[in-house]
């Protein structure tokens, strides 16, 4: 049987999320295979992809923070605010280093955002990027998104490259696209790396053609201990939640806390709720 757990994935560019999973059920001989955030295809770095009982924790680890490797050129728009699209427009670039630095500051922090039109935002059950794809005029509300750092590592002619640190539900497109217009010559992203996301970084990412060759699985209870608080139970406390019941709360804060027994085995997430801490997922 294959074992539970989590693959880090170096995604190569011209692949979709989706390609990887299809790609990792093969390699790993399961079709229970997820990934937890999709990765455009454009994009290249990791892509975090979960096995077996360990696809029960995608929904939780994708929300947490990314970092990305970002390259935008300034002077020409595009559909999809990426090198992918068509180009919509061009404008001479004649901006300084200060101007540019202080629109980046500007996009700092807790923003609004409007989606690209080209995305997998679903827009009344259809998503946003077959309707835009059908000539329609995609309207996507701004949502709000927070940019931790977004540090310009060089400014060279209309090309910026970044490195940016972002909450999930962050379009790093939509910050070339946003950026270009602030300094009102247009703009688009021409490369993206993603180098972590959340405690898992490239130095635990293979590429597909190594995972081929040897398919290394993150053992689900290593995953959970570098993600989440660990809460360590008695006997009769993991009975409990093996079961699917409550525990007492142990005061570790918001969000998921992995659940492990006296052997050290992986038992559960809980996230406390008052007195109490509830399942969200058993995996015994």
């Amino acid at each position: 049987m294959t074992e539970s757990g989590l693959i880090i994935v170096d995604k190569p560019a011209d692949w979709t999320s989706h390609d990887v999973v299809g790609k990792l059920r093969r390699i790993a001989g399961t079709r229970r295979v997820g990934h937890a955030g999709t990765l455009d295809p454009m994009a290249t770095g990791v892509l975090v992809v979960g096995v077996e009982k360990a696809t029960r924790l995608l929904g939780h680890l994708a929300l947490t923070e990314k970092v990305y490797e970002a390259t935008m050129l300034l002077g020409v728009t595009t559909s999809t605010d990426d090198a992918e699209g068509e180009v919509t427009g061009t404008s001479p670039v004649d901006v300084s280093a200060d101007e540019v630095m202080g629109h980046v500051r500007e996009l700092t922090g807790t923003i609004m955002q409007v989606p690209p039109q080209v995305s997998a935002i679903k827009v009344n059950g259809e998503r946003a990027y077959k309707r835009a794809r059908a000539g329609e005029d995609v309207e996507l509300a701004a949502r709000p998104i927070t940019v931790h750092a977004f540090d310009v590592t060089s400014i060279e002619g209309p090309e910026i490259r970044a490195t940016i640190r972002c909450s999930s539900g962050t379009y790093i497109r939509a910050l070339a696209r946003d950026l270009g217009a602030a300094l009102g010559v247009g703009g688009h992203l021409t490369y993206l790396r993603r180098t972590r996301v959340g405690p898992y970084d490239l130095s635990l990412a293979r590429t597909i053609d190594q995972l081929a060759d040897k398919c290394e699985i993150l053992p689900i209870g290593e995953a959970v201990s570098a993600a989440f608080p660990r809460r360590d139970v008695t006997a009769d406390e993991a009975r409990v939640v093996s079961h699917g019941g409550r525990l007492a709360a142990a005061g570790l804060g918001a969000g998921p806390i992995g659940v492990f027994g006296p052997d050290g085995t992986l038992l559960a997430l809980v996230e406390e709720q008052g007195k109490t801490a509830k399942p969200l997922a058993v995996f015994v």
